[in-house]
């Protein structure tokens, strides 16, 4: 059983030479562990493809987990044999995929972000404008730096975003992550093409951002004919 400690730190060695987040690090650590200890402790590089969808399948089945835990359950694995223990696993296809729920983000109206912002003080204050302002996830923001703001151009650079990469910008259950949503949805209330809020909030499909687009407050007679 010295093998278990020997190969976690192999990984998180890994994990620290990609530069990722600890939080990343933490998440993939715990499903390896688990991956373990659901096949009776063995050794990951003595087992294959069955072992791996029958853990899957009874997160979905038996865990009931959501879609995106399952998919991190499995990038962790796909981690462990590729970039660890340098094995390719044969196609992994006979796994009860956990169901995705569509849900539609709460969005709240002008109105309601200046409500809230004037109940906000201070530091608080401050991110919030940032988050409205320009779509930064929350972390983004807590991790501005002086050097990241364009003065003259009125414009942010988010250093390492989501898929490490670099991009510019510019009674309801609401958090920080709700003012990311107005954003969007604001700019394309006010016309703005969806490529152009895709880019800004560094989505790498156009289909992330179109969910926007269900709780838009225009409908098709707010659309303007190019003729007028």
């Amino acid at each position: 059983m010295e093998a278990a400690p020997k190969l976690l730190d192999r990984v998180r060695e890994r994990i620290r030479a990609k530069h990722y987040s600890l939080r990343t690090e933490r998440a993939y650590l715990d499903w390896i562990r688990r991956f373990i200890l659901f096949n009776d402790k063995a050794h990951p590089a003595d087992m294959s493809a069955p072992e791996v969808e029958r853990f899957l399948t009874h997160l979905a089945v038996d865990g009931r987990v959501a879609a995106p835990t399952q998919n991190q359950a499995l990038a962790a694995i796909l981690f462990l044999y590729r970039d660890v223990l340098e094995l390719d696993l044969p196609w992994i296809g006979n796994v009860v995929r956990a169901r995705m729920p569509v849900r539609v983000p709460v969005v709240l109206s002008r109105a309601e972000v200046q409500r809230l912002l004037d109940e906000l003080e201070g530091e608080l204050h401050l991110i919030a404008q940032v988050l409205y302002g320009s779509g930064l996830r929350l972390m983004e923001a807590l991790r501005l730096r002086v050097k990241d703001l364009d003065f003259e151009y009125s414009q942010i650079v988010v250093r390492d975003g989501k898929g490490r990469k670099d991009r510019v910008t510019i009674t309801k259950r609401v958090g920080p992550h709700t003012l990311r949503h107005c954003f969007a949805t604001h700019l394309l209330e006010r016309g703005y093409d969806i490529r152009t809020v895709q880019e800004l909030m560094g989505h790498a499909d156009v289909r992330t951002t179109q969910i926007y687009t269900h709780v838009m407050k225009k409908g098709a007679a707010a659309v303007k004919s190019p003729l007028d």
